[in-house]
């Protein structure tokens, strides 16, 4: 391998990609393109740095197994970063295995932490971990070990341990600071801020305060039967009752519980669940069915009775309810909490589950987006609608590992 190429693959190892290029942008032969088109990628132009990954995998000799290899990791990364989730998993995973019988294991790793950061992103958590169990991060160059530390810091987000989140982050700072990567910096800052920031709304007779990660966290251990509208669940201690894709029986638990243990008026109920003024027969008729179908879905935690006015929630047992609703009240938010499951979700999909027209879901989805709360990958009938990752991943952070051509 020569200079120009160790130079320039040191520079993208530390996150310099105009640095790169400086070494490697006049040339044309396999590896040039290749590290050409990481750094290209660093720089946010990913239809570039395909292009120029797929002809340099062309034009390296169908012997040299481990540099096509390479390539393979590198594009998928670029597929990660841009949301195409689509990108065919087994190439990454034979380009991963090969990487690992010629001995390349810091790429290997790599290409093992690239899927299971797409995991983590589609809500995969039990897969995520059982593929983050496999790796030994202690022996690896400090900035996988930072990547690590993101991962573990985002598997403990999702699951509300605020505690192990700052752990990790803790351990992925020290790494950090070895690597000396400012993109790392950066992604450890923006995780920093979802552990500071308000996680939640807790509502209830007609007060409301905001809660951090650590009091959702003591919330959900304190045995209170929590209706959690921003992923559509009931929970109490280890019972979790599912109410996705039924937004209107959230709707109703939702109300119910802010007024418990008071009763709701029918009339309001109507009017804020079917989001209209009118109250005849027909419509009292759909609430008494949808009641129906609440109580047989609470029946284990809570009983919901009628009163001479209204509806109120009851719990078979004297204790604490806490109604949990997105940190600040906004326009769509029946489409982000469907979001929230962590899974992609095409518009006719939200659409049905939601009981609206497909064209206001995508008005939703469109504003969501702009607000950076949504994104979506692939077009027309195979694009797909998810939240942000969390903690998110720098674009920059493709392949940050030295180049080599053997």
């Amino acid at each position: 391998m020569d200079s120009l190429i160790t130079a320039a693959a040191r520079a993208l190892a530390v996150g310099d990609p105009l640095g790169a290029l400086k070494h490697v942008a006049l040339r044309d032969d396999p590896p040039a393109l290749a590290l050409r088109g990481i750094a290209m990628a660093q720089l946010g132009d990913f239809a570039r740095a395909k292009a120029l990954l797929r002809r340099a995998s062309h034009d390296f000799d169908p012997k040299e197994r481990v540099a096509r290899a390479r390539c393979v990791v590198a594009e998928a990364e670029i597929a990660f970063a841009a949301r195409d989730l689509g990108w065919p998993q087994p190439a990454l995973e034979a380009a991963r295995e090969c990487l690992q019988r010629h001995g390349d294991r810091i790429n290997a790793a790599h290409a093992r932490y690239l899927q299971i950061r797409r995991l983590l992103l589609i809500g995969q958590l039990d897969a995520a971990e059982g593929q983050l169990a496999t790796l030994q991060p202690g022996s690896l160059p400090a900035g996988l070990r930072t990547i690590h530390g993101l991962i573990v810091a985002g598997l403990a987000i999702r699951r509300l341990d605020a505690p192990a989140a700052r752990l990790a982050l803790a351990d992925a700072e020290q790494a950090a600071r070895l690597a000396a990567i400012p993109a790392l910096s950066a992604e450890l800052a923006s995780a920093r801020q979802v552990l500071q920031a308000p996680a939640a709304r807790l509502l209830g007779q007609g007060a409301e305060r905001l809660l951090d990660l650590e009091a959702v966290q003591a919330l959900l251990g304190s045995g209170a039967l929590v209706l959690d509208a921003r992923c559509y669940r009931v929970q109490q201690y280890a019972t979790q009752i599912s109410l996705a894709g039924r937004p209107v029986l959230m709707a109703l638990l939702s109300l119910l519980g802010e007024a418990w243990p008071q009763a709701v008026p029918r009339a309001t109920l109507i009017a804020r669940v079917f989001r209209l003024t009118l109250c005849d027969d027909s419509l009292r008729a759909r609430l008494r069915v949808e009641i129906g179908r609440l109580r047989a879905v609470l029946r284990p935690l809570a009983q919901v009775t009628a009163t001479q006015g209204g509806y109120a929630l009851v719990l078979p047992a004297p204790g604490t309810l806490a109604v949990l609703a997105w940190p600040v009240e906004a326009p769509h938010s029946e489409v982000l909490a469907l979001l929230m499951d962590g899974e992609s979700w095409s518009s006719s999909a939200l659409a049905l589950a939601l009981g609206i027209s497909q064209r206001s879901v995508q008005r939703a989805l469109e504003a969501l987006a702009a607000e950076g709360k949504a994104q979506v990958f692939g077009r027309g009938r195979a694009a797909r609608w998810t939240r942000p990752p969390i903690p998110g991943f720098a674009t920059t952070l493709l392949l940050p590992l030295p180049w080599s051509g053997d």
